[in-house]
Order: structure tokens, then sequence, then C-alpha cells
């Protein structure tokens, strides 16, 4: 061994645990981070806002599973990046955060940019620490990625004082951590069995992570042999195929009436990976608290879950890969009772996803939607923030394979842009597309600059309704014609595309979108598409009322 600087003893750990990519706005707290960084092959993406780079290495770690990583620096750049930090909690993604911190000397006088770390943070990770010295970096690095990865995944955040990062110590590398992975236990997999042979109406929900491809073939093989009908949960569709005969939609906002019904008259629930909060459960209304209605088989990662909200029959504390391979063992004694009552479900499924309403204007949004489900790539990866133009997406798109759908359960605007970005520079053979609303996408629109400086060539579609169409959507059903806050006046988004040095055009009528989107694609720029959207196209499901002011 030799006598490292702190930063360099921090990026070598980073390469010991397979980092491939970090993302940054670099700040003065890290320069030693920073200088190391510059011998290291990592591939670093310098972002505009913390937000962004903490949005993109949470994307990161819902693609491959293993932490994404972001630097930002003090204060400001810690309290922008919170917001990336939250949606990693509440999305159950592994994450870690490295924040500069004030010289250890200058603890607790309000220096400048001081924070509390574990304070500020505590509430939304799973762990918040300091390193002290750097003698300790490759203990707690690896550490942070046991933590982030191993039960219920999720975020870590590591403060690194500025003179730890140029101090100099004598230490080892620690080895790639591989987090421990619980089997099921066999009487428990065997009560299932016996649970599903009295059933009359049972149903599994998908969701959560800590689900691999092979999770979700073993999970379709074992639907296919009981004929079990399958949904998924609040966006994250692509934990099973939508052709799968078994498949009958998606538990999100607004959702199927006939699915509704399903989960609710349930006899038996299995819900693998999901936590069923909020939205999925339509604010609690499908399950009763604490004791379901439904005889509930819960399957999910982390111990402290289970229990937590809905009292489960059977509880399982093993991540989706873990659990469905002992699945295989499991096959009915003849043709399933509900046989015929899953494959009108899922005839229902296709009935109302397929089906698009005709809305006011020159702009038929689900047409638009269900044109580019039809000719893209089965791997392209769709993403979105927050918005009631997330509706058409949730509604119309289907989708095939695991890791198609960045979105956030924690409903957070701005996530669109970031997430695409990293998903086009992860997968750089498949088309990333984000759908952003007009607000949602100035959310974190500024990280387009960052497409465009490291030439990552993916695709927004901004939605333009002149409004924050949700919160308008409640004024009018609480308020009714009085607008107040929600209107927006919008610059023009394909003018901003090409000021960054990106691709833009401007969509008025439906006809024009195909054209446009293959211009877009055909350029090999990042690209904005600009689609006007009637305001009285309230949602996918409601117009405006009649007389409403626009």
């Amino acid at each position: 061994m030799s006598a490292r600087t702190g930063g360099q003893i921090l990026v070598d750990q980073l390469v010991a645990q397979g980092v491939e990519r970090v993302t940054c706005v670099p700040g003065e707290s890290y320069l030693a981070v920073l200088d190391a960084l510059y011998d290291a092959k990592i591939d670093v993406l310098t972002c505009r806002q913390e937000g962004g780079a903490a949005i993109m290495a949470e994307a990161y770690g819902k693609l491959t599973g293993r932490p994404g990583v972001c630097f930002v620096t003090r204060g400001p750049g810690a309290t922008n990046a919170s917001h990336g930090v939250h949606i990693a909690m509440q999305d159950s993604t592994p994450m870690i955060l490295f924040v500069g911190q004030i010289e250890t000397g200058m603890r607790e006088r309000e220096a400048f940019q001081e924070l509390d770390y574990r304070a500020v943070f505590g509430s939304m990770t799973k762990w918040t620490t300091e390193i002290d010295t750097p003698d300790r970096i490759p203990e707690l690095v690896a550490r942070a990625f046991r933590v982030a990865m191993q039960g219920r995944p999720g975020p870590v955040v590591i403060a690194l004082p500025e003179e730890m990062l140029v101090a100099l110590a004598e230490v080892p590398d620690v080895p790639r951590v591989e987090p421990a992975t619980p089997a099921p236990a066999p009487a428990d997999v065997t009560a299932l069995e016996k649970l599903l042979e009295g059933a009359k109406k049972p149903i599994a929900i998908l969701g959560g992570s800590g689900w691999d491809e092979a999770a979700i073939d073993a999970m379709a093989d074992f639907a296919d042999r009981w004929s079990l009908p399958v949904c998924t949960s609040f966006r994250r569709a692509d934990r099973f195929r939508w052709d799968h005969r078994c498949y009958v939609g998606d538990l999100g906002i607004g959702p199927s009436p006939k699915l509704s019904a399903m989960v609710k008259e349930a006899d038996v629930l299995l819900l693998i990976g999901g936590r069923m909060s909020e939205m999925p459960s339509s604010s609690y209304t499908m399950i009763d608290i604490p004791v379901p209605q439904q005889t509930l088989v819960h399957v999910h990662p982390g111990a402290e879950e289970l229990g937590r909200v809905y009292a489960p029959t059977i509880a399982i504390p093993v991540p989706p890969r873990a659990f469905t391979p002992a699945l295989a063992s499991l096959s009915p004694k003849g043709m399933p009772a509900w046989a015929d009552a899953t494959a009108e479900a899922h005839a229902a499924y296709l009935d109302w996803s397929g089906k698009t309403r005709k809305l006011p204007g020159d702009f038929q949004y689900g047409e638009v939607v269900r044109w580019l489900n039809e000719n893209l790539p089965a791997d392209t990866v769709l993403c979105n923030g927050a918005g009631n133009f997330a509706g058409w997406m949730h509604r119309h798109w289907r989708f095939s394979q695991l890791g198609t759908q960045l979105a956030p359960t924690s409903g957070s605007m701005g996530y669109g842009v970031p997430a695409a970005i990293m998903a086009k520079r992860q997968k750089p053979g498949s088309t990333s597309i984000v759908i952003a609303g007009d607000g949602d996408f100035l959310m974190n629109g500024q990280e387009f600059a960052t497409a465009v400086q490291h030439d990552i060539p993916f695709i927004v579609i901004v939605i333009d309704n002149g409004m924050y169409g949700t919160i308008r959507m409640h004024q009018e059903r609480d308020y009714p014609g009085r607008v107040s806050a929600t209107r927006l006046k919008n610059p023009d988004f394909a003018a901003y595309a090409k000021a960054f040095g990106g691709h833009g055009e401007v969509v008025r009528r439906t006809e024009e979108f195909a054209p446009a989107f293959q211009r877009a694609v055909e350029s090999g720029k990042p690209a904005i598409l600009h689609c006007f959207l009637d305001p009285r196209a309230l949602s996918v499901g409601k117009d405006m009322p009649e007389g409403a002011p626009l």
C-alpha cells in the first residue's frame, strides 16, 4: 500500500464497486474527488442543477439494481439534490449521494453553507453519515453500497468534510459488495399453494424493486400454469408483459373500474415487491387496514414493511428475484375455477387500454401515444414526471420489458428529462423518450443542456395545455370556475431546444406528429417536440366542464 488522499481513496472505492458512471454538479467542497476522477475510468456527467443530477443517479439505480452515484456540493447543492433522494426513498431505489461538507473544525458555527446532514436527510434515507477520517472511507463506502441494496433498497447520503478529502492514509480497498439475498421459507411456499387450491377469486399485484428478467419470466410461467390474473402497481407496468394472457392491467391513478373491483373482491391477494401505498390502493380503499378483507400474502424485501400497514396472513421477507424461482414447484391439480374470469379480465384490459376517446382540438394525444407504442421498438424506455398528461401514457402504453418504464411513484414533477438522459447513456442502442407536461418539463428542463453537452440523443415530447393540469382539475372539482395560480404562459419549447444546440419542432395537429418525430430521430440530436393540447382536454377521461374559463 501507498499513501493516498481521501479523494483518491474514495474514487478507488467506486472503481472497486464497479461504478461505471457518476453524475455531479461540481463544487469547491469536493475538489479532491473531482481531481481523482480525472484519472479514473468513470463516465462523469456534468449536470446543470443538483436535482437533475440526483434524479439521473436514481434512474441508474432503477435500471441496474446497483446504486446510482451522485456528487453535489454542500448546503444549497445538497438541498437541491434532496429532490432525487426523496424519489429514491419512496421508489425503493438504490442510490448514494456524496455531499461536500465544511471543515470539521468549523462545525456548529453556521459556517458557509453548513448543514447537519443527518438531521436534513434522516427521514428520507436508509442511512446518512459523515466520514471524518480517510482511513475509514473503504469501510463506510462498502457499507453504503450494502445498505443501499440490501433489504428494501433505498438512498444513502455521505457527507465529506473538506480537509478529510486531502488528508493522506494507507488503507486497503474493499472488494465489490453483493447484497445478501434470503430465500423464502418452504413452509410459506407450501402455505401459498394451499391458499390457491382453495381460492375462488385470487389476484397477484406486482410492484416495487428487486426484479430481474428471470423473476418476471418465472412469474409469467407461474401465472400461466394457474391462469392467475396479474396486475401491476402504479408506474411499475414493466414488471409483466402486457400481452400475457393473464395480464389484467395496472393499478394507478384512476384505474379501470373492473380491475379495482377484482382487487376488492379477491379472496386471495398475492402482493409481490410493492407496498400498496396511497396511489395504487386508491387512497387506501382497496385493502382494509390493518386487517385486509382478502387473505393477503405479502412478499417484500424489507421485513420492516411486512405488517406495517396491512396485516398479512403470510409474510415473506425476500425480494421478487428470490421469491419467484420458488413458484416453479407449484402446479394446480386441475383447471383453476377462475380461468374463464382471467381471460375475460385480460380482454377487458385490452379494451380499456386500446380505446382512445375524441378530445377537443386538433391534437389527439391518445392517438399519438398509441402511434408511439405501435411504432417504436419494444426496448424503448419511456420516462415521465408527474401531471395529468401522464394519464394517457398509463392508459395506452403497453410495456413488454423490464426497465422500459422510468417514472416516480413519489409523484415528483421534473423527473422525466434527467431520467431519460441517463437511460440513453446507459442503453445507447435503445430509444429513450420523455413525455412531459409544460409545467413538468420546466422543473428540470435545464438538463437538456447536459444531453447536448454529452451528445445524448433523446427525445422530449412536451404536452402544452397552458396550465398545471392536475391542480386545475382539482380546482374544477372543489372550486369550480375559480381559476387561481394554475395558468401558465410558456416559451417556444422548439426554439428552446434549438438555442441549446438540439432539434426542435412545433406540432399542432395529430397528423404532424409522426413525421416530426421521425425528423427528430434522424437529426441525431437531443430533440424537443412542442405539442399543443387543447386545454379543454383536462384528463385522459374527462374534459373541462362546459363554460369553465380557459
